[in-house]
């Protein structure tokens, strides 16, 4: 019986091997020849990214400043990548904006990574926690001027940053 060449990657071993070998092929000439061959190996180590995260997540600015460090951008080169002012991207590194939907598409493209790892939330510096874990931000609802809040834990649904009860939107009449 013939072996396999690639098989289901079973140890960390195996697997720092296989992103050698994918990094090989894919800067290699003649790619065309081993299309199935990269095909393979991608699907083989993106198994195996998702079943073994590499500890704790990284929310989404602190990924950003991670992959600037590992590609060597400054705020400025960055600014550059995704077509935002040096100024809004020091903004969204300092904690102080979120990461607009358009910059998020640019940050994944120029990164190779899924839109999801930039889609999480994270705290701003102004929002706080108070004791009844509701957190409140400096967002106001337009119809009432009233502040935004909502339940910890509903930090992942996208439901939580709007106004909760017809209260703190005001009469929709």
């Amino acid at each position: 019986m013939e072996q396999l060449k690639y098989t289901v990657i079973k140890s960390e071993e195996q697997y720092e091997e296989y992103c050698d070998t994918l990094e090989e092929l894919v800067f290699s000439e003649n790619t065309e020849t081993k299309e199935d061959e990269i095909e393979l190996l991608t699907l083989l180590i993106e198994d195996w990214d998702r079943k073994h995260p590499l500890g704790p997540e990284l929310d989404p600015v602190e990924l950003i400043k991670a992959f600037m460090d590992e590609h060597g951008l400054n705020q400025t080169e960055l600014a550059e990548v995704v077509d935002y002012s040096k100024n809004y991207v020091s903004e969204i590194l300092n904690y102080k904006k979120r990461i607009p939907p358009k910059m998020v598409r640019r940050f994944a493209d120029y990164f190779k990574i899924q839109q999801s790892a930039l889609n999480k939330t994270y705290r701003l510096e102004d929002e706080k926690t108070d004791d009844s874990n509701t957190k409140s931000s400096k967002i106001f609802s337009i119809k009432t001027g009233n502040q935004v809040k909502w339940d910890e834990d509903l930090e992942n649904d996208e439901s939580a940053y709007y106004p909760q009860t017809e209260l703190e939107y005001g009469s929709v009449n």
